[in-house]
């Protein structure tokens, strides 16, 4: 059944408090007028006229055989999204998810957490999931990646976030979608409640039987850990379907 975006589920926390153990033509770099290089532009115009794109090329410096660096650094975007590679941590889970050099990876990674702790410091506005739709809010960009990804939420037992993770790219089933990924980063961050979403590329928001295996699962895995599943999100370009009445 599909979850109009006029309404919204609102959560509500359990207390689970127990001790269980096609050919194109791309432009290159060397092939731009001088002043559309990034390096150039950063030069001349300072950091904040370039594209996202731009400011990955010019920490990268230069590509690979394959790729130039500016289409690798758009092509990663597109792919993993903007907000996703944000909070990646892993180089190597994203190496293997973008098909790009291990050393590309940490370079991107290193450069982001420059930044993640600038805002730590500074202290960022908390952000609070308390229905469906704020969680479809929050990962509404989603909808527009082309290959289909799960991400998961952790919250406080104030519905705050505390943490948001990239889990997996690819096809969802349980066999690829382990517990054991889902609730590592809650274990470790103290997170009572997960969320966990993802797209369907191809706008259907109708949950499959490997959607609700998953969900399930889950489930089962968080009653026995005392971490709370509160949501499973199927995400599209336009609207959400949640999955909490199916489990």
């Amino acid at each position: 059944m599909q979850q109009e975006i006029t309404t919204s589920t609102h959560y509500s926390m359990v207390d689970h408090d127990r001790v269980i153990d096609d050919v194109r033509y791309v432009l290159r770099v060397r092939d731009m007028h001088i002043d559309d290089k990034p390096r150039e532009k950063l030069a001349r115009h300072g950091p904040s006229v370039l594209s996202m794109a731009e400011l990955v090329a010019v920490l990268w410096g230069v590509g690979t055989r394959k790729e130039d660096v500016l289409e690798m650094s758009r092509r990663v975007l597109k792919e993993y999204g903007e907000r996703a590679i944000l909070y990646e941590t892993d180089p190597t889970k994203l190496a293997e998810a973008l098909d790009i050099p291990k050393n590309k990876a940490q370079q991107l990674v290193a450069g982001l957490e420059l930044g993640r702790r600038y805002f730590d410091k500074r202290g960022e506005r908390p952000v609070f999931v308390r229905t469906s739709r704020q969680a479809w809010t929050y990962l509404s960009d989603m909808g527009m990646l082309n290959k289909e990804q799960l991400r998961g939420l952790y919250l406080n037992s104030r519905y705050q976030l505390v943490y948001e993770e990239t889990i997996s790219v690819g096809s969802l089933t349980s066999n690829i979608v382990h517990p054991r990924e889902v609730f590592q980063p809650a274990i470790e961050r103290g997170a009572v409640a997960v969320i966990i979403a993802h797209n369907h590329p191809s706008g259907d928001t109708h949950p499959t039987a490997a959607d609700r295996e998953v969900t399930a699962q889950l489930r089962a895995g968080g009653a026995i850990l005392g971490i709370e599943l509160l949501d499973h999100l199927i995400i599209t370009r336009d609207t959400y379907t949640s999955l909490l009445e199916y489990a």
